[in-house]
This record gives C-alpha cells, sequence and structure tokens, in this order.
C-alpha cells in the first residue's frame, strides 16, 4: 500500500481547513501542489484519490465528491464513512441540535414535490419528540415524559441560533429564503439517503432531493434538472419519461443543444501542460459554472463515488 507524502497531506489539510470546495477550487489545489492540471493527468489525480482513501479507511474517514443538487456543481470533501448523524455532528453540536438537524433533513427529503426546501417557518417549528435518541423510545402513552429534557426544553431561540450554525456550517443552505441541504449532507449523507430509501434520480442514481418529477401524477420518476439537461440536450433525445414513457415537456436552451457525438466519455490521455488537446466542435460552452459540471470533472467525480460507496 502506497505511503502519503505531502503533496497528498497538503491536499487532505487544503479540505479539512476550507471545508468542501468546487471542483476548480479542488483542481487549482491539485495543479498548484502536484504542478500537474487534473484535466489533463487525469489519470495522476484519480491515482491521488485512490491512495488518499487507501491510507484513511482505517479512521472510517474518505475524500469524496458530489454534486449539490441546488446549482449542479461538483464538489470535493473529506467526510465521515460512519453511517450515523451523531457520529458526524457529535463533535461540535449537542444531542438536542442534532436531532433538530435530523429532523430538519427528515422534512425536506421527504417533501413530495421533489423542491428539495422547507420554509424557514417549518424548520423552526420542527417538533423533536420523534428524534428520541435510539434505545430510549417512548414505550408507553405518556410519550412527553418519555422524551429527554433537553429536547422538550430545546426553545425557539435555541432552534435559531441552530439553524444559522448549520447553515453557517455548510450542513444546510438557504435556497431562495427557504431551508435545503448543504454540500456537507450531500456529502456525508449518501449512506443515509439509500437507508430511508429516498427516491433517486433515474439518470445518475443519487437520491433526488432536488429534482424534476414526472408529469405524470401515477409515476415516481425522478430526474434532477442536470441530469435532464444532459439526458435532453441530444439532439434526437426522445422527451419522454423512462419510467412510463409519457411526454416529458422539456425546451432545450440554445446553448445547451449538442451534437449526437459526445466527446464526454473519452478517455483524456496523459499529455505534456503545453500541449493543446483536439476538441470537438461543442454548442455547449456558456458560462462558469457549466465548467464544473460538464467535461473531466464530472468523470473523475463519477470514478470518486464508484471507489468510495458506503459498505
Amino acid at each position: 500500500m502506497p505511503q502519503l507524502n505531502w503533496k497528498h497531506h497538503t491536499l487532505i489539510q487544503s479540505l479539512l481547513s476550507r471545508g468542501p470546495l468546487t471542483s476548480n477550487e479542488f483542481h487549482k489545489t491539485f495543479e498548484n501542489v502536484t504542478g500537474k492540471n487534473p484535466g489533463i493527468y487525469e489519470k495522476l489525480f484519480n491515482d491521488y484519490l485512490l491512495n488518499i482513501n487507501n491510507e484513511l479507511a482505517f479512521a472510517q474517514i474518505e475524500l469524496r465528491a458530489c454534486r449539490n443538487q441546488y446549482d449542479g456543481r461538483i464538489y470535493y470533501g473529506v467526510v465521515n464513512n460512519v453511517a450515523d448523524e451523531h457520529s458526524k455532528l457529535s463533535t461540535k453540536y449537542s444531542v438536542p441540535q442534532i436531532a433538530f438537524y435530523k429532523g430538519i433533513i427528515e422534512a425536506i427529503v421527504q417533501e413530495a414535490a421533489g423542491h428539495g426546501c422547507i420554509t424557514n417557518m417549518d424548520a423552526l417549528h420542527i417538533k423533536l419528540d420523534n428524534q428520541v435518541p435510539s434505545g430510549s423510545q417512548p414505550q408507553s402513552g405518556s410519550q412527553s415524559q418519555d422524551v429527554p429534557a433537553a429536547l422538550r426544553n430545546f426553545s425557539l431561540s435555541q432552534k435559531e441560533k441552530t439553524l444559522e450554525e448549520l447553515v453557517r456550517d455548510g450542513w444546510l443552505s438557504r435556497v431562495n429564503g427557504s431551508i435545503g441541504l448543504g454540500v456537507r449532507s450531500f456529502l456525508d449523507l449518501r449512506s443515509w439517503f439509500r437507508n430511508n430509501e429516498i427516491p433517486a434520480c433515474e439518470v445518475c442514481n443519487e437520491a433526488g432531493v432536488k429534482a424534476e418529477s414526472c408529469p405524470n401524477d401515477s409515476c415516481t420518476i425522478r430526474i434532477h434538472k442536470y441530469c435532464l439537461a444532459k439526458k435532453f440536450s441530444q439532439k434526437k433525445a426522445q422527451k419522454v419519461c423512462p419510467g412510463c414513457n409519457g411526454p416529458w415537456p422539456y425546451v432545450v436552451a440554445k446553448a445547451e443543444a449538442v451534437d449526437d457525438e459526445d466527446d464526454s466519455n473519452e478517455p483524456i490521455e496523459e499529455r505534456p501542460s503545453d500541449v493543446p488537446q483536439p476538441r470537438k466542435r461543442r454548442g455547449f460552452q456558456s458560462n462558469t459554472q457549466d465548467s464544473d459540471i460538464a467535461g473531466p470533472s464530472s468523470s473523475q467525480a463519477a470514478r470518486l463515488r464508484r471507489s468510495s460507496r458506503f459498505r
């Protein structure tokens, strides 16, 4: 098993000290540390990530990539592989704060329309009675007496303060004035999404927390907005639901339209950074955010996700 050198340690430390980084930020850090552009030296980049995860596995920690479902951008972060939320948050948050966070994420993922958020007022009125720690569930009709006092007495002002802390720390986020999941939740809660049978996106198979639902009310298919763009942007792509085959109204913007022959799955050869890479003509090169979504970053994130599934 290869040992980590100072370059590996610097990459880990950059994520620990700065929190989750966008793919552009992390790729820039990698290039500054190694002198290699990860978009060109993709195999080297992936080898670094695999070596880091091999060494960190004994501590149940890993470096992982995820996509923020609200803006479609790819992020990298160091996460705790222990499955329960208490282990992930207990170093900073109290039991009532963790119960409050758990109540919020349950309310968000259970929102049937797939908007991926709840109002600020709904978040503050989350009841903690149902968030009793394992092993202390009420056994009688006097549930209020069986709920720990710390949960019963968690005040509205404490909830407001906790909500701000969770947003600041990246566990939650503010989405158009509402409360949604933060990047750290998307990074850390992948196994929780699966274990709680959160509907998955039909295209990428990740939890469809913020996703579009099939127009057919009897169909349960969900697809992320950025996955819809990828699926339907091909010129000859049929705009139908992959589940019920019903029509899926989707207007392809000119900036999204691409030729049927897509080069996103082609392997990237290792070349010296001063050698330009040939590119096929594409109609999708619009804004800076999309540089996080298409091309090498996406394939690298997919490989990292496959190598870092929960056991």
